[in-house]
């Protein structure tokens, strides 16, 4: 096969590089235009850039994909396929006409569930148990073609949304080669009207891209809840929080891990968000010994146990070692207030 493939992230480059071993013939490699950096530093190279650049394969970077000039270029390859994989762009019905059987999309979730840019970490975010990739044939709705192959796995309980999407795109591999292969059989776009299970557009679900300013932990929810967002936020935007000072300083902190503990708070003295270490914490500990930890925040139904910090323009460290430095401090707090948090307000109605 003559094959486009059209990518950006990391999830794609295990499909691709299996695309390639299996001798089809890849024509172009599509991706996003390298973002100028806003300092003197050379901007990242994209993981599917790096892969092309690598493996000595043609590099096309159109700032849009459905233009007319793009559109004409796309049609002049003479291709029989477009794998499209964590590329970024929607493609119009003129981009997917102008190969002879279209394209195929690897997303990373058991669609129709989580359509959009941010399909495993909504998986998580959602508190899904189980995740998935799907290949679609590819229409203009976003994520709406026909299923022509579906594989899962269980979401493990302690999972970040980056250790997922690094097990998913090795799952996707063999779908991606099973739907080549399936289209490998077919002469013209209109034989590939039947192909594939159509989704059931009332089970559709967003996924939508996320933002920064999702990543501020927020104490005046479910344990449950943060720990979804903790992981479901790793390692991209991460979560952090502003800690407050009892001589009225603040601290931004970069949290990468928070295990949640349900414990009954009904009977102590204990405001969300205040952080639990020291001499309060022994005498927690004297009524449940389990709580072996160094540090703790307080939420609305439980503790967050906190194994390690990254203050701000210092490196990680363990709770024990950012207590050495600022256990002078009688009290420390994480600033927030109720019903305030943008995503798990969102969260909290799936």
């Amino acid at each position: 096969m003559r094959l486009i493939l059209m990518g950006t992230g990391p999830f794609a480059v295990p499909s691709f590089q299996a695309l390639l071993e299996k001798g089809h013939e890849i024509v172009h490699v599509v991706t996003r235009p390298v973002v100028p950096s806003n300092n003197k530093k050379e901007p990242p190279v994209s993981p599917v850039r790096q892969w092309a650049i690598e493996n000595h394969l043609s590099i096309a970077d159109p700032i849009s994909i459905n233009d007319a000039e793009t559109v004409h270029w796309l049609a002049s390859q003479i291709a029989d396929l477009m794998v499209v994989c964590d590329y970024g762009q929607i493609l119009s019905r003129d981009a997917l006409s102008t190969t002879k059987l279209g394209g195929i999309n690897l997303h990373g979730s058991l669609l129709p569930k989580h359509r959009g840019a941010a399909p495993v970490q909504w998986s998580i975010l959602s508190g899904d148990s189980v995740a998935g990739v799907s290949i679609i044939h590819m229409t203009p709705a976003l994520d709406g073609g026909p299923v022509l192959s579906q594989s899962s796995t269980e979401i493990g309980v302690a999972e970040t949304a980056g250790e997922l999407e690094a097990r998913l795109s090795l799952i996707g591999v063999q779908s991606t080669l099973d739907s080549v292969n399936i289209l490998s059989t077919k002469s013209s776009l209109a034989e590939c009207a039947d192909l594939g299970q159509t989704q059931e557009k009332s089970l559709a679900t967003k996924a939508p891209r996320l933002a920064k300013e999702d990543g501020e932990l927020n104490l005046h929810y479910p344990v449950r809840w943060i720990d979804r967002l903790v992981r479901g936020l790793q390692p991209w935007p991460g979560s952090f929080a502003h800690l407050t000072f009892p001589d009225g300083k603040t601290l931004r902190i970069i949290l990468p891990k928070a295990t949640p503990i349900e414990v009954n708070l009904v009977s102590l003295a204990l405001q969300p968000g205040e952080l639990l270490y020291g001499e309060p914490l022994r005498n927690l500990r004297e009524t449940d010994p389990s709580l072996d930890a160094a540090l703790y925040a307080v939420a609305t139904d439980g503790l967050l146990e906190i194994p390690s910090i990254q203050p701000a323009g210092k490196k990680l460290m363990s709770s024990e070692e950012f207590l050495r430095g600022y256990s002078r401090y009688t009290s420390m707090k994480i600033e927030c207030s109720p019903g305030s948090h943008r995503l798990l307000n969102k969260m909290t109605c799936t």
